[in-house]
């Protein structure tokens, strides 16, 4: 017991280093921005938010078929937030056991779906909800056309992913 001292070796480091790692890890990839997939996403972004402003400021809770249309449009929007930030910190990286591209397509073949499913519901609302000519006709149907356009843009996607 008494050499017990003297074959310890200790190694001290500071915290700072372990830290800066980690920090280091979350930098953005601006490849991605400029990459075909990273555009459509910051398209898909700017359309949804889009939809959901022209949507919400309209009466649209009188109306519960554009309840449907706000859902779709805020929900997708949050997702592909989420969606796009995984890959701008490229954190699916992180997550390697998930197929990211299966799970990318699933979720635009989904979005087109729900999308089909808000023009129509959009499109047909319009003409009953407002007086032709008026600002809220106006705005509900710019979100119609809006919808039309990220439906188009998230089938592009599920190609640009194959």
């Amino acid at each position: 017991m008494a050499e017990f001292p003297s074959k310890v070796s200790t190694r001290t480091s500071s915290p700072a280093q372990g830290a800066g790692a980690s920090v280091s890890a979350l930098r953005p990839d601006l490849g991605f921005v400029r990459s075909s997939l990273g555009a459509l996403m910051l398209l898909q972004l700017v359309l949804g938010l889009l939809v959901w402003a022209l949507i919400a400021d309209t009466p649209h809770y009188v109306y519960p078929a554009y309840g449907w249309v706000m859902f779709v449009a805020v929900f997708l929007w949050l997702v592909t937030i989420i969606f796009f930030v995984l890959y701008l910190f490229q954190l699916h990286m992180k997550l390697y056991m998930v197929p990211w591209p299966l799970v990318l397509m699933i979720f635009n073949v989904g979005a087109t779906v729900l999308y089909i499913t808000a023009f129509i519901t959009c499109s047909a609302s319009v003409e009953l909800t407002s007086l032709k000519g008026t600002r809220p006709y106006n705005q509900r149907a710019a979100a119609s056309v809006i919808i039309n356009l990220r439906e188009l843009q998230a089938d592009s996607k599920g190609c640009v992913l194959q």
